[in-house]
């Protein structure tokens, strides 16, 4: 009974030693399969819910990898922003990143605003210190003294001969008015007068009425102490009285003339301080105060000049020298927020500059619209969208742009598109040299209704248009070619070309094939237009180019002549004509209605009455 016992206890120790085993062994390995398996649905579902987008086209989302379906290029998987908690719109960098874009940031502060115009002119002569030496003696020129321009002479000097029979026959009346002085007083001074009033001294008719003989030549003695600018005769001339045979500038007083052009005119005042240097003088920085400043705009070059009155005695400033110069103008301002040019993203419509903030996640820039103030130079004034203290892109914010497209938040470009659904890219060549040249460039561009915004390249000659959907390109073409530069299809006319600043003279285009056509269709006519003015030019122009097909149109003045550039499969010279009489301005097939030209500005009616 004992050992029975005994056995039975064994049994059972054994069956609870196995059973132990095989929890440990069976379901240990089963709770960690199911570990596994839970781990994996996991990973599944994480990839499952992976968005795949393209670096062309981030509108772009799929939830699987393939082509895109725009461009046809792989789909790349969407990073995830570590702010997407703080804000959906803010682009996050890393210190990396923003180094290798060379990403600069600045605190905006309050400061003075002051901005610095820059102006390009040249030494001039002081108009009212040019004189005309003239010959007060008709006769024929027998000898010059002084026989190039740039001689200096000086008051009194003898600089010309002039063989004259008048005066011998004036003289011969003097010696016949001796011989009866005693009787007739009046008539011996009569002929002594006659001979001064043609510059002779007192000593001169002495000496002739001594020797007794007329001279034959007389002397010409200049007036004025200066140097010769023109020579106006030669050596066996014959001269009338009066007439001018040198002209002399005392060159002790220049003056030194600026364009300022008509968008600087608001911050150019009489009495500015301007200081200046010159190209052939390096090392000199010269000042003045503008002591006038025109009252009338070039129609050409749409300058006017201001002017600065120098002193040059040792004459260091040479008439025709080429001038640099700045004027600091003040605004009424006196604490503005001021932001470089490099931080401010222009659309056309809209400014945008990236903020910079920072949390434990790291750092991200956010998008903002601000409202700008004037451009001082190489800043503008913020009046609005921007706060003292915060921190902002000044450099690298295109590459931040470009971060914030890709990840198809808030930028530059969808800021651009969106006044328009249908919003276009181009790209042409514009000629040009310099920053001058860019703002002429895209201001013009950006002067047509349509035009979203507008980048032009120094380096590549590329012009970056977005334009409304609609536009005709031709009208872009024509309004860069009427300030001066040369486009692919248009060419600039070569007076508004000859009056851009030196430094904007570019290589000009070579157009073998004028219109840039490759159809057969392309035909060019010249087109009689009435007309009188700038104002009569841009009406006539921009009516042809209203027309669908019309490629370029160009009216001179002079001759009343429209020169047409057109896709005869798109339209006529019938249509076009008829698209010009509409807005007042006869042609050779239509005339102007009566109450539309009646309407016209004084200036542009052309009708004889």
């Amino acid at each position: 009974m004992h050992t029975n016992r005994k056995t039975i206890i064994i049994v059972l120790s054994t069956l609870a030693i196995g059973l132990l085993l095989g929890w440990l062994i069976f379901g240990g390995s089963e709770s960690t399969a199911t570990e596994e398996h839970q781990h994996e649905h996991s990973e599944e579902e994480v990839a499952g819910e992976t968005i795949w987008t393209c670096s062309m086209h981030p509108q772009i989302r799929q939830h699987e990898p393939g082509d895109c379906p725009i461009c046809g290029m792989d789909l790349i998987p969407l990073e995830e922003e570590q702010n997407g908690e703080i804000d959906p719109n803010a682009v996050s960098m890393s210190a990396t990143a923003m180094q290798l874009a060379n990403i600069q940031t600045a605190v905006v502060g309050a400061a003075e605003p002051l901005k610095v115009v820059r102006l390009d002119g040249k030494v001039q002569e002081d108009e009212r210190l040019i004189f005309s030496q003239s010959s007060h003696i008709p006769g024929r020129i027998e000898n010059l003294l002084v026989n190039f321009t740039g001689d200096y002479v000086k008051k009194g000097q003898v600089i010309a001969s002039v063989y004259s029979p008048d005066l011998v026959t004036a003289q011969e009346e003097l010696f016949e008015a001796q011989k009866i002085k005693a009787t007739q007083p009046q008539l011996f001074d009569a002929a002594k007068e006659k001979l001064k009033n043609w510059k002779l001294t007192n000593e001169q008719i002495n000496q002739i009425l001594t020797s007794g003989k007329p001279l034959e030549t007389f002397d010409v003695l200049s007036e004025v102490s200066g140097y010769v600018t023109k020579k106006k005769v030669n050596t066996g001339d014959y001269v009338r009285r009066g007439q001018a045979i040198y002209e002399i500038a005392d060159l002790s007083k220049v003056w030194v003339l600026f364009d300022v052009y008509e968008s600087d005119l608001p911050w150019i005042k009489k009495g500015d301080k301007v200081s200046y240097t010159i190209e052939s003088l390096p090392g000199e920085t010269f000042e003045g105060n503008i002591d006038y400043l025109d009252p009338v705009i070039n129609p050409k070059t749409r300058v006017a000049k201001a002017r600065v009155v120098k002193s040059n005695p040792d004459l260091k400033l040479k008439p025709e020298m080429f001038v640099s110069g700045k004027v600091e103008a003040k605004l009424p301002q006196t604490d503005a927020l001021v932001v470089p040019k490099t931080a401010v993203m222009w659309t056309g419509e809209r400014s945008v500059i990236y903020v910079k903030s920072e949390n434990d996640q790291g750092v991200y820039f956010k998008m903002r619209e601000v409202d700008l103030g004037p451009a001082l130079g190489e800043s503008y004034v913020i009046e609005n969208g921007l706060q003292q203290g915060e921190e902002i892109a000044i450099n690298g914010t295109f590459s931040i742009d470009a971060a914030a497209q890709l990840a198809g938040k808030m930028s530059m470009m969808s800021l651009k598109n969106a006044g328009s659904d249908q919003a276009e890219h181009a790209m042409f060549k514009v000629g040009g040299e310099c920053g001058m040249c860019k703002d002429r460039i895209e201001e013009a561009a950006l002067s047509v209704s349509g035009v979203i915004s507008a980048e032009w390249d120094a380096e590549t000659k590329d012009l970056h248009l977005n334009y409304e959907d609609g536009l005709s390109l031709n009208k872009v073409h024509h309004a860069i070619a009427k300030v001066g530069h040369d486009t692919e299809l248009e060419k600039a006319p070569d007076g508004v070309y000859d009056e851009l600043p030196e430094c904007c003279l570019y290589e000009r285009f070579e157009y073998q094939n004028t219109d840039k056509k490759t159809d057969n269709s392309a035909e060019h006519v010249m087109i009689k237009v009435r007309g009188n003015c700038g104002m009569c030019k841009d009406r006539i122009e921009e009516a042809a180019l209203s027309v669908n097909g019309v490629e370029s149109a160009n009216w001179e003045s002079e001759t009343e002549t429209l020169h047409l550039n057109f896709n005869a499969s798109k339209t006529s010279s019938d249509e076009v004509q008829k698209a010009i009489a509409a807005v007042g301005h006869d042609t050779e097939k239509y005339k102007a209605p009566d109450a539309i030209y009646e309407a016209l500005p004084e200036c542009c009616l052309y009708r004889e009455n």
